[in-house]
């Protein structure tokens, strides 16, 4: 197949601004092969969603991945390959369900529902900070990032004096996990990072076992579905991927938030003027999540051969599940280009669709929901002091910082 088109995710506009290649895609070749990234890439909502609860796509990509690897370098990461494999989203059914469900019966809405109280405490506590600095402030270093960090911290027992050891650990993960473009060595600082993690949640697992706390751990522990439970492995496999999930995509989802807020300030002053309605501010969630949102792709092998567009992609071959294009297809949504905060519906795929839909999609919009009213209420003229620069993960869109100027209320 000749392509009429060229991605290349590792071009530096493309990362800065991804949009505008993403929508040359979705109308001229949804189904694309880029070479760059040696993987097939989908941009059209009704291909994403429909992959996403299609059996053929397999979430299973990192057994193919290690076992295409050199046995030397293997075997140096095997700790790696081990725990990872044992997470919820690497795998398909029978094992995702079975994982999934005993992880479900800790990881509730309603465990999570005493949380409110102590998630406004934090977020008064870090915009206080916020706005008593002098001059400018980095945003994501000061607000983005401390905020879901704190709370995931907390829902899993983690005192907040070993927060700086886990945001250390979640880094190093997040260069291999997230496909970092452009970081030297990810695989082997992932390894070191996943082995200190390793260690600390299994301690804790012991301790919770003789000493249980009633904390979602705790709650993991006791998990039983048929006589089934969690395995040691298992159980510190899932507590180090709600670590690394539970904080690393809203930490974009407040980074990318505030960017678009200031980038469109008519859409700013209409939050700030509804901050009392609840449900707008659930709509404005929704659309930061959907407009510039954490999302950027997926990733899934096929498991056999695939009809699509008139092509036949053969089993094996990687699939990149573009998020960010299907959420802005005009298909589904309405001008959509346009960041729009009051849009309703809103049936964005930044948390995926079908049985691997986002477990902590409840805690992120929990989050969202408490702390933007608090953060806007607080805070005054809040300015861009310079342009931020994108990540380079094709995986998670995010800032690698956010330089504002902003006053007190």
């Amino acid at each position: 197949m000749t392509s009429s088109e060229h991605f290349d995710p590792r071009d530096a506009a493309v990362i800065q601004n991804p949009f505008p290649a993403l929508a040359r895609l979705r109308e001229h070749e949804p189904l694309h092969y880029s070479e760059a990234m040696a993987g097939w890439v989908i941009t059209r909502y009704e291909d994403v969603r429909n992959s996403m609860r299609d059996s053929r796509y397999s979430a299973n990509r990192l057994r193919p991945f290690f076992a295409h690897m050199d046995p030397t370098r293997r075997e140096r990461l095997a700790a790696l390959e081990k725990n990872l494999s044992l997470w919820a989203v690497f795998n398909d059914p029978p094992d995702h369900g079975r994982v999934r469900n005993l992880m479900n019966k800790a990881f509730t809405t309603s465990a999570l529902a005493h949380m409110e109280g102590r998630i406004a405490e934090m977020v008064e506590s870090l915009v206080d900070e916020l706005a008593a600095q002098d001059g400018e402030v980095d945003f994501i270093r000061a607000f983005a990032y401390p905020l879901p960090a704190m709370v995931i911290a907390e829902i899993l027992g983690v005192p907040r004096e070993d927060v700086a050891h886990l945001k250390r650990w979640s880094d190093e993960l997040a260069s291999f996990v997230l496909t970092s473009r452009l970081s030297p060595d990810r695989y082997g600082r992932a390894d070191a990072a996943i082995r200190e993690m390793h260690d600390y949640f299994g301690q804790m697992a012991q301790r919770l076992r003789r000493h249980p706390d009633g904390g979602i751990v705790a709650r993991m522990v006791a998990a039983e579905e048929k006589g089934d439970f969690l395995s040691e492995d298992e159980l510190v496999a899932a507590c180090v991927l709600l670590l690394f999930a539970g904080h690393e995509t809203t930490t974009q989802l407040f980074g990318n938030g505030l960017y678009a807020l200031l980038r469109w300030p008519e859409q700013m002053q209409r939050l700030r003027d509804g901050l009392h309605d609840r449900g707008q501010v659930e709509n404005a969630v929704e659309e930061i999540l959907r407009w510039d949102g954490p999302g950027l792709a997926g990733v899934r092998v096929l498991n056999e051969d695939v009809d699509l567009h008139g092509q036949r992609v053969p089993a094996g071959s990687r699939i990149f599940q573009f998020v960010a294009a299907a959420n802005r297809d005009p298909a589904v949504f309405a001008d959509p280009d346009r960041f729009d905060i009051a849009r309703d519906p809103n049936p964005h795929l930044t948390f995926g669709y079908g049985i691997h839909f986002c477990l902590g999609a409840p805690l992120a919009r929990m989050e969202a929901r408490i702390a933007w009213p608090i953060l806007l209420n607080k805070l005054r003229d809040i300015e861009l002091v310079e342009t931020p620069q994108f990540s380079d993960s094709m995986i998670v869109r995010g800032l690698e910082g956010l330089r504002v100027r902003c006053r007190p209320a």
